[in-house]
């Protein structure tokens, strides 16, 4: 089975530099081959099994379906993760954030108590975990599918997070600390007139509680979450990452501003959107 041959299936779908990236990822997935390998002509006879398998990919692509949900997992600051339609997919935006959090808190020099305010995948939590030499992470999340899926990458990972269930608009839960000197959140922030303009493989995949605020108060979690860090984070030095919406970045920030955070950053991501928020 050829990229050709899968150029020809998916054409109608997809511009052709995706479609390579798709050929590549099936061919090291299904049949544990690299790029350098195939590039290189390894032999890449497959087996009745195998073309199964790919042409139930194809077809799923055909449905939009993403293809880390196709594959089961993807990668994210260097780690493999698993990923199902219970959690969002790790994106190279949230590695912006999770890079910002290492470079901040390598610089001071000191023992983190972090937590991951809706973890999903546990992305953020495992990262940390892994490259924060020292850290104390926990994560929470209210789906236990999602928790369920972030406890298995940090198992994979040999990463130490302490997963949580909860709801961050109840009561703090006692499996949590008092205090803590990092919190690190990527919320829901899209707004139900935004849906227009998302691709069919998130909208009609990815968890929608996941994605989605009302579309009067757009900035929902982040007030929580605000008001959970003003109450919860070392007043020394604690700090509050966010990644937000390039639409409301702005108005996220002036809301930080006007709960009492002295200083309140906000950063680009490599494309130029307002991405990231830093508030302490």
């Amino acid at each position: 089975m050829t990229f050709s041959y899968i150029k020809e299936q998916l054409r109608d779908y997809y511009e052709e530099p995706e479609i390579k990236a798709f050929y590549w990822l099936i061919m090291e997935s299904v049949c544990r081959l690299d790029k350098q390998s195939i590039l290189f002509g390894r032999d890449t006879q497959l087996s009745p099994d195998e073309k199964r398998i790919i042409e139930k990919m194809i077809d799923d692509l055909k449905k939009f379906r993403p293809i880390q949900y196709i594959l089961g997992e993807t990668e994210f600051y260097g780690l493999k993760f698993k990923v199902n339609e219970q959690t969002l997919i790790p994106r190279p935006e949230t590695e912006e954030l999770v890079k910002r959090i290492l470079n901040e808190c390598t610089a001071r020099r000191l023992p983190f108590t972090v937590l991951d305010i809706g973890t999903g995948s546990g992305c953020i939590a495992v990262a940390l975990s892994k490259f924060l030499p020292g850290a104390e992470v926990y994560a929470l999340d209210i789906s236990i599918e999602a928790l369920e899926v972030a406890s298995e990458n940090a198992w994979n990972n040999q990463a130490a997070v302490r997963f949580v269930r909860h709801d961050i608009f109840d009561a703090w839960a006692e499996q949590l600390p008092e205090q803590l000197d990092v919190i690190a959140s990527n919320p829901p922030y899209v707004t139900p007139e935004e849906k227009g303009a998302m691709s069919k493989n998130v909208l009609n995949y990815e968890p929608h509680r996941a994605l989605f605020v009302p579309q009067e108060k757009p900035l929902l979690f982040y007030e929580r979450i605000a008001d959970v860090a003003r109450k919860r984070l070392n007043a020394a030095h604690g700090r509050l990452y966010l990644e937000t919406s390039a639409v409301y970045g702005k108005d996220a920030a002036e809301m930080l501003r006007s709960k009492g955070f002295e200083t309140v950053r906000l950063f680009r991501d490599i494309s130029g959107k307002d991405r990231i928020l830093v508030a302490g």
